[in-house]
């Protein structure tokens, strides 16, 4: 789907909302998908908001700060996880929902299925618990979207090494834990196939984008459902 296709939505361009998540493994390109998608779309006259998580906001930056730290290797993953809840909690309410509620597009990369990959099935914290924690975090808000670009573990480390960016706490953790990780998301995507999208993030740049732009118009087609 090209821009000239994104376009023919415009009429509807300011009464729509949708929040758009992005996941995947570091190195799997979500980034970049995501730049290029907000591009075709504030082109096409939609009010796009994009952030990140952790951050977004001088106070989750802060703590992205802490909890991505080199220097904080001792953290325990019950203190982990507030971090993270607390970085979302601020962005939630300063940013998305407020951008939802004026009928704006969002799309983040990363948001609460990262913490029950990461913080749930990479670390083996209760389930439950760290739903409740996201719950309480996000005012229960979850995404209409999630795409999840799928690698290699392997091959995401080798792409986070040799593109020069943030080498945190979490890209260092051992081949297992990002293998439980990856697994979560498989298990996630299986019980709500509904919200997921699964693509091969080895494939290329646009023939990504072109997926996701197929999916995402179609779902600026129908309309969300009510919040």
């Amino acid at each position: 789907m090209g821009a000239s296709r994104i376009a023919a939505c415009e009429s509807t361009a300011n009464d729509m909302s949708l929040f758009i998540t992005f996941e995947g493994p570091d190195g799997s390109g979500k980034t970049t998908q995501i730049k290029l998608l907000s591009e075709a779309l504030t082109s096409a006259g939609y009010d796009v908001l994009t952030v990140r998580e952790p951050g977004g906001t001088p106070i989750s930056e802060s703590i992205r700060d802490v909890v991505h730290s080199l220097r904080n290797r001792d953290m325990h993953p019950r203190a982990e996880i507030l971090l993270y809840g607390a970085a979302r909690a601020q962005l939630v309410a300063q940013l998305i929902k407020p951008q939802l509620e004026r009928g704006g597009i969002v799309m983040c990369d990363r948001y609460a299925d990262s913490t029950m990959a990461y913080q749930g099935y990479g670390r083996g914290l209760d389930l439950d618990d760290v739903k409740h924690i996201i719950a309480f975090a996000t005012q229960a808000l979850k995404p209409d979207l999630t795409f999840y670009l799928d690698i290699d573990v392997e091959e995401g480390i080798a792409r986070r090494k040799r593109g020069g960016d943030e080498w945190n706490r979490m890209d260092e953790q051992t081949l297992e834990f990002h293998r439980r990780v990856r697994a979560g998301y498989l298990a996630m995507i299986a019980a709500e196939p509904h919200r997921w999208v699964l693509i091969d993030g080895a494939e290329s740049v646009d023939r990504i984008q072109a997926k996701i732009r197929q999916v995402v118009e179609q779902r600026l087609r129908e309309g969300t459902k009510e919040r």
